[in-house]
């Protein structure tokens, strides 16, 4: 039996949609690769804590920087005396040995939001206090005897402990 010229023209015409079933597999195969994929980009808390912690540092490490140049800028602030006080834009900033101490460092940075912890010499700097979350350790400058006078230490970023009193 041959075919007319408007036969073959119908059937052209259907050919050129897609079927339901093309279009459930592909609605399936997107669902699953969502499901795989989702997870891996929504969740960005941790790499936004962290990059919080890191620039919570830099504003300590500059604070102490600074805290320490005015100290050795102005003539009522001797780097060998235990403690003192320096003036930061009307801020009044304990100083020991010439550097920040730890309640001087609070105050020469102001940073407000963050868990901040004394623990004697150290100020434990985090985002809260529970276990794994990033943190750092401000220790002040201190002299030992006759030994010269160190520096104030800031420690790498790492995270609470377990028992949340360290920042190891």
């Amino acid at each position: 039996m041959a075919m007319t010229c408007n036969q073959t023209t119908l059937q052209q015409a259907k050919a050129q949609g897609f079927t339901l079933i093309e279009l459930i597999m592909v609605i399936v195969i997107l669902g699953i690769l969502s499901a795989f994929a989702l997870p891996k980009f929504a969740d960005f808390t941790g790499d936004a804590e962290s990059s919080s912690i890191e620039g919570a540092k830099g504003t300590v490490r500059s604070a102490s920087a600074i805290a320490h140049a005015a100290c050795l800028a102005t003539d009522n602030c001797n780097a060998s005396a235990a403690t003192s006080n320096v003036t930061l834009e009307g801020v009044s900033v304990a100083m020991v040995y010439g550097y920040p101490s730890v309640a001087g460092i609070q105050d020469a940075s102001a940073l407000d939001g963050y868990a901040l912890t004394v623990d004697g010499t150290d100020l434990i700097v985090s985002i809260n206090t529970s276990d794994g979350s990033p943190c750092f350790t401000y220790s002040q400058a201190t002299q030992t005897g006759t030994n010269p006078i160190s520096a104030p230490t800031i420690s790498a970023v790492a995270t609470f402990d377990s028992a949340n009193t360290e920042c190891n």
